[in-house]
């Protein structure tokens, strides 16, 4: 049975705007740790950062409302898909504009993200 469906870029979508909506109410540490594969990792600001970083420093943490949009799933075979978008939100006041990619797999009867990537968006 293949698990990835035509529903697919709706599914991820919809989780990437959980995690960014956690990450306005400050929970974003707290959704990634159920969110996560065990060995996942984010690329952020040129560092990497392990999963259990990753959710330390992102609990408490708050960006406001986020706006994702030029959505592209990638489809990396029957159980792992990646996610690119353009994010536009506000962090600590700043304003943010950024690319993002997140890599989903089908793991434990869910999509959980395997790796996050953010880097600065030039117009």
């Amino acid at each position: 049975m293949t698990v990835i469906t035509d529903d697919l870029p709706a599914q991820l979508i919809r989780h990437e705007h959980e995690l960014w909506e956690a990450m306005r109410h400050g929970d974003g540490g707290s959704h990634l740790q159920k969110a996560m594969t065990t060995d996942a990792v984010l690329i952020d600001d040129g560092s990497l950062v392990e999963r259990s970083a990753a959710i330390v420093a992102l609990d408490g943490t708050t960006w406001g409302e986020a706006t994702m949009s030029d959505q592209r799933v990638v489809r990396l075979g029957d159980r792992a898909a990646m996610l690119a978008y353009r994010l536009r939100s506000t962090r600590d006041g700043s304003p943010v504009d950024m690319w993002a990619t997140t890599t989903y797999v089908y793991s434990e009867g869910r999509w959980r993200v395997g790796a996050h990537q953010q880097s600065p968006a030039a117009d």
